[in-house]
């Protein structure tokens, strides 16, 4: 598909990092940090990858971007749908602002927005709805998070319509590492997949747009782009459109 002059244009894609210590070389220091199966991902599926830290927060930059991922990480603090702290929650305030502006910015520009794990977690509050802290205190049974860096593995069934639906067929299983999950959902969001323990693996926008929020892991599983593939699709029809529309407004000036 060609959008300037050649065959090669790739969509940018940005992606929200990790901002703590790490080790590289001799060296241990703060780093804007992401793993690199996310990066991977996206390149596969045809992206280019810019990476977001959470410093220096700039929500316009979705306007030179044709697609956001909110990528996977720690807990979102609960202040921001009106909870008090699980004594198990652990949050990062400076990413939960990054994260949620970046989220509202892509939503009202109307990028294609991509939101994995704490990602979909991120959209539903930046939404208005809420989280379960902890997903064993309402279902003891529950195994999202089988041990520490040890990712586990989620069946569940997708809805009709949805494009969990059209990527994923009816149903499908994915890595999951997780021990929060989705509570009330947001205003202007819907489910489209979920367990059968209920616990909701997927969101979707109820207006128009491509927005999917999952709760499991799918950079985990290489062998598997089919929802980065339609990501990054749904990337290059927006700068299209964009372009399109660009173009019709400097005819008619």
């Amino acid at each position: 598909m060609s959008l300037n002059g050649s065959d090669t244009y790739r969509p940018r894609i940005g992606l929200t990092t990790y901002y703590q210590e790490a080790s590289w070389g001799v060296w241990t220091a703060d780093a804007a940090v992401l793993p690199g199966t996310y990066v991977q991902a996206v390149v596969a599926a045809g992206g280019t990858p810019v990476l977001l830290p959470p410093l220096g927060t700039d929500p316009s930059i979705v306007e030179v971007l044709d697609g956001l991922i909110i990528s996977g990480g720690t807990d979102v603090d609960p202040e921001h749908y009106g909870a008090e702290p699980h004594r198990l929650t652990r949050a990062q305030p400076a990413r939960d602002a990054h994260d949620i502006a970046l989220t509202r910015a892509a939503l009202e520009a109307g990028v294609p927005l991509f939101a994995i794990c704490r990602g979909a977690q991120i959209l539903n509050v930046a939404m208005g709805g809420s989280l379960i802290q902890h997903i064993p205190d309402v279902n003891p049974e529950a195994d999202y998070q089988p041990a520490p860096g040890v990712f586990g593995s989620v069946e569940f069934t997708t809805a009709v319509g949805s494009i969990s639906r059209d990527l994923l067929g009816p149903a499908a299983i994915a890595p999951c590492y997780h021990h929060q999950a989705i509570d009330r959902i947001a205003d202007g969001l819907s489910v489209t997949a979920a367990a059968a323990d209920g616990t909701v693996e997927a969101l979707e926008t109820t207006e128009d747009g491509w927005v999917l929020g999952v709760q499991f892991h799918p950079e985990q599983n290489p062998g598997d782009l089919r929802l980065f593939k339609g990501f990054v699709e749904a990337a290059t029809s927006y700068r299209l459109d964009r372009r399109e529309r660009s173009g019709n407004v400097h005819q008619h000036v």
